[in-house]
């Protein structure tokens, strides 16, 4: 495997999820899921991650709160949106294998969001050690 290694006492971990809780979404566009899509894709391209697939489901609230769930599919795993957009909650994630910097991701798409909404505050950010394994040797 390439990438990054951080050891954690007796442990080393290979990968890296970071996540985020926004309140004060409000949609930008009535095609806020697809919007949310083409952020999500930009932060991507501008990042050493490999975007393998992308989707969309919008939320009409007929089954589910409205909103939406978006996601990037990564060679190294993933990046996703998903939305109660009546309450005004996003939540975003991303984790990452390897040396891909997962946290650089999520912030890119932070200060996409917050140029557009400046009213979103984060309640929770974590990020958390993955692809956690014995040290070797």
């Amino acid at each position: 495997m390439q990438g990054a290694l951080t050891i954690e006492g007796s442990l080393a971990a290979h990968g890296q999820h970071v996540m985020l809780d926004l309140t004060g979404y409000t949609s930008p566009r009535p095609d806020e899921g697809e919007w949310m899509l083409d952020v999500l894709r930009q932060a991507v391209t501008r990042s050493t991650a490999r975007q393998v697939h992308a989707h969309v489901e919008d939320f009409d609230g007929t089954q589910s709160p409205p909103g939406f769930a978006a996601v990037v599919l990564l060679d190294e795993s993933h990046l996703s949106a998903h939305c109660y957009s009546d309450r005004g909650w996003l939540a975003i994630d991303c984790f990452t294998c390897g040396g891909t910097d997962a946290q650089g991701i999520v912030d890119d798409v932070l200060e996409a969001l917050v140029a557009v909404m400046p009213d979103l505050v984060v309640q929770q950010h974590r990020a958390v050690s993955r692809f956690m394994h014995p040290l070797e040797g």
